[in-house]
């Protein structure tokens, strides 16, 4: 007999997700939502990135090999927050960190980082341990969390898992509950205009 996914009466965070060894299609099957890994039209922007960029490729060109990122806060101090901080300067968009969200016994926990522009928003989670494949699982459970939890219409959610070197994306459309995985790698500080105008075409979308 098959084990179950999640034990019945069992609180769950977010982060439990993580260290789930259930595949993660499995998971969403779970919670009535569906899985699919596919390189993604992801939304850019159409704002003119300033050298500001440049500046802070730079910048992370000269001082990341003093800087030790073996540790989760490092990772996120030094590379993941400059980069949503850049995305602020160009959205206005609003952000939490560690937010507290508790939908259900079984979707509750932090969320990283969450902006919150006009009606769109953009989860951002760091990947623990570095393991991007894991730290999507625990982004696509939250973004299913997110889903239940909203009441605006936005179509969509988008969300990013970071290793801080290497950004990954995921996509659920809301009508038909459908998680799409980007297969899509960007890397820090190679990509990070790119990596900056899908950030700011996220939170101004104007569908």
């Amino acid at each position: 007999m098959k084990n179950p996914i999640l034990v019945e009466n069992t609180s769950y965070t977010f982060s439990d997700y993580f260290r789930l060894t259930a595949p993660l299609k499995e998971i969403l099957n779970y919670f009535g939502y569906r899985l699919q890994r596919q390189s993604y039209h992801l939304p850019h922007g159409q704002a003119v990135i300033d050298n500001s960029a440049t500046l802070l490729k730079n910048r992370w060109q000269e001082t990341l090999p003093y800087i030790e990122l073996a540790n989760e806060m490092a990772r996120r101090e030094f590379l993941i927050a400059p980069v949503l901080m850049e995305v602020i300067r160009y959205t206005q968009a609003e952000i939490s960190v560690e937010y507290p969200l508790n939908v259900t016994e079984q979707l509750k926990g932090t969320l990283d980082y969450y902006l919150t522009a006009a009606t769109h928003q953009c989860l951002v989670i760091e990947a623990k341990n570095g393991d991007l494949e894991k730290g999507f699982t625990q982004l696509a459970v939250e973004l299913v969390a997110i889903d239940q939890w909203l009441e605006n219409p936005t179509p969509c959610l988008y969300g990013a898992v970071s290793m801080g070197n290497v950004w990954q994306f995921g996509k659920l459309d809301r009508p038909t509950k459908l998680v799409t995985q980007d297969l899509n790698l960007f890397r820090v500080p190679a990509d990070v205009e790119e990596l900056l105008q899908v950030l700011i075409g996220i939170l101004t979308l104007t569908e």
